[in-house]
């Protein structure tokens, strides 16, 4: 998806917009632990190596396509400015017109905790503000575990914490997370998942 030749660009962290209404911040507290056991010499090039796909929207703001939790984790622990590839240039089109284009790319999840599909106003304008959603961080936690494959589907994970939604108590996920995992890793070797992105079967 990315133009022939992305243009690399350091951008302030606050500037940055979401594409989505949630994240998992149980995921987003895992990553700032991973980012404090950094080095201060290897921050740069972590950095370097963890760039922010964006699309360049309205008004040549730059919004956010992948790496929400890693952007999340990064203001939460001060950082200020992160690097930047522009995956496409949609500033000349309005509002309603970017978001429908987003929409439709795959760029864009506007979905709320409870797995309701939401307005395009709806989603935040800032990273800051995403709310969580424990079932994405239990379909990362899977995922992790050997669950499901890694896949190329945009916002998988999503799919997958969807499909835990309806199986799963929050009640469980919230207070007994390891218990609600052992509950996923059964799920998801079920042909119950047989549809869903990176099933890896029964075995």
């Amino acid at each position: 998806m990315h133009v022939r030749e992305p243009r690399v660009i350091p951008t302030p962290l606050a500037d940055l917009r979401p594409t989505q209404i949630t994240v998992g911040m149980r995921e987003v507290q895992e990553k700032r632990k991973r980012w404090r056991q950094q080095k201060a010499a290897d921050a740069d090039v972590f950095l370097g190596d963890h760039m922010i796909p964006v699309l360049l929207g309205p008004k040549g703001r730059p919004y956010v396509i992948d790496h929400h939790h890693l952007a999340r984790a990064l203001i939460e622990e001060g950082v200020k400015e992160v690097l930047t590839s522009v995956v496409a240039d949609l500033s000349n089109l309005k509002r309603e017109e970017f978001w429908v284009m987003a929409d439709n790319r795959g760029w864009c999840h506007p979905y709320d905790a409870d797995g309701v599909r939401r307005s395009f106003a709806d989603i935040p304008q800032s990273i800051a503000k995403l709310q969580d959603d424990p079932y994405r961080s239990l379909a990362g936690e899977l995922r992790r575990a050997g669950g499901y494959a890694k896949e190329t589907v945009p916002f998988s994970e999503f799919i997958w914490a969807d499909f835990l939604r309806r199986r799963i108590k929050t009640k469980t996920v919230v207070e007994t997370f390891d218990q609600a995992l052992q509950r996923a890793l059964t799920l998801a070797k079920s042909k119950d998942a047989a549809h869903l992105p990176g099933w890896c079967g029964p075995v």
